[in-house]
């Protein structure tokens, strides 16, 4: 008369707990539903609908961030172009890159980004009172303070744009390339469109007014993994970073965290191809709100407020793109002529090494400037008196004017060869060590 034994759960097919539409019952559903099958995209929904039934708290943590690296990893599998089936670029969005800084207009259909770029740049892109009227990329150029910018009208996103819904997603790659976004809204809709843009935006990698995250993954052969933070965390610790990391197949790692970082910005470390762009929120027809509303949208951080119908504020959105691209002007002057203010040399803060050193300036203008380089004679804001001999590390501010002193022949061939002394072998720093010991003549005394 031993204790009953307990029924097992059955998996079978024919079980009245089996799962509906799945074959093999409960086990064969649960397989299922955590993206055993099917296309990208429903395993992404499968992604999302567990992580949205998941309570959030610390037992559930190193669950969760194992589901968000799932989840990037199969984004990442969707945005690529898939090489067997012929897909790549359509016609209309190979734009090429020309000017000194690349401005991209993002927003929803009719919300007057074709007339934006009417107003500003004089090209002729179609607008009318229905939706989708612009269906390619159409560029223009903003001549602004002797600078060149280049101005892309993109077609209306949709929600579910990223996953590639009305040529979503060659619409935001080719925001991707830009230098600072305009995402231009309509105020006189709801206010969840700034939201759903940015949904979209982060979804395909972009990452608004915001700067990388401090954090160091090094990958070393052996050892496990060695977590070290130097400041307090709040959302982040070791198991949930080594599960993160297990999920890319890094199981021996050196992780170095330098600020409160979340999840999804470990993930973006570990995924290093995220775009952190600069955005500007231009709402348009202000000309439909009253004076309380038109202030209450200027004191927003990082928006603008213009009206392109009654042309209303212009000249305010384009000095503020030019106070967020930081654009340096750098004039070039030969020895004894006065500098050329007609063509500036332009560095863009986004673009290169993202440096305004004096190094950057000279390779600009020819990389075999740098062999000859010997110092730049500086004037402007950036030195104490002007001129002012600086080198190559030398930090330049707009409007600078810089002259490039070179080497003579026989400089050259001294750094060549190097300068002979008693104690250091030609050609380098290094200490002869048959100078080095010999014998030296006593002080007198």
């Amino acid at each position: 008369r031993g204790a009953r034994p307990r029924a097992m759960a059955s998996f079978s097919k024919t079980s009245s707990k089996a799962g509906s539409g799945v074959g093999g019952g409960g086990w064969a559903k649960a397989k299922h539903s955590t993206g055993g099958g099917g296309t990208i995209l429903e395993k992404i929904a499968n992604i999302e609908l567990e992580m949205a039934r998941t309570q959030k708290n610390k037992a559930t943590a190193t669950h969760l961030g194992s589901l968000k690296a799932k989840l990037c990893q199969l984004r990442r599998q969707l945005l690529e172009p898939d090489s067997k089936a012929g897909g790549g670029k359509q016609p209309g969005f190979e734009v090429q890159k020309m000017g000194d800084a690349r401005v991209g207009l993002v927003g929803f259909p009719s919300v007057g980004k074709s007339s934006l770029l009417t107003a500003l740049t004089g090209v002729e892109s179609e607008a009318a009172a229905y939706e989708f009227t612009t269906l390619t990329c159409i560029p223009g150029v903003i001549h602004y303070n002797d600078v060149r910018i280049q101005l892309l009208d993109l077609p209306g996103i949709i929600v579910g744009a990223a996953s590639g819904r009305g040529r979503g997603r060659q619409v935001i790659a080719t925001a991707k390339s830009c230098d600072i976004i305009l995402m231009v809204l309509d105020p006189t809709k709801e206010d969840t469109q700034k939201d759903l843009l940015t949904k979209e935006l982060e979804a395909i990698g972009i990452r608004l007014n915001r700067r990388p995250p401090d954090v160091t993954v090094t990958k070393c052969k052996g050892g496990g993994l060695k977590f070290n933070a130097t400041t307090p965390l709040t959302h982040l610790d070791k198991d949930v970073c080594q599960s993160v990391l297990n999920q890319y197949k890094i199981y021996n790692a050196d992780v170095i965290v330098r600020e409160d970082c979340t999840v999804d910005e470990l993930i973006d470390v570990l995924e290093g191809n995220r775009k952190y762009c600069k955005c500007l929120y231009v709402y348009n027809k202000i000309d439909m709100l009253s004076i309380h509303q038109v202030e209450e949208l200027a004191r927003q951080p990082y928006s603008v407020v213009i009206s392109v119908n009654k042309n209303l504020n212009m000249d305010g959105l384009l000095e503020r793109v030019w106070q967020e691209l930081d654009l340096k002007r750098v004039y070039t002057k030969k020895k004894g002529m006065f500098p050329d203010f007609t063509d500036p040399m332009v560095m863009t803060a986004q673009r290169g090494d993202k440096t305004a050193t004096v190094e950057n300036a000279v390779g600009m203008l020819h990389k075999s400037l740098l062999d000859d380089f010997k110092a730049a004679m500086v004037w402007g804001a950036s030195v104490r008196s002007s001129p002012q001999v600086c080198g190559l590390k030398h930090e330049l501010v707009d409007e600078d004017v810089m002259q490039i002193i070179k080497m003579t022949p026989a400089e050259k061939a001294r750094r060549a060869h190097g300068k002979k002394t008693g104690t250091t072998l030609a050609g380098t720093g290094m200490v002869d060590p048959k100078a080095a010991t010999r014998e030296r003549a006593p002080l007198k005394t």
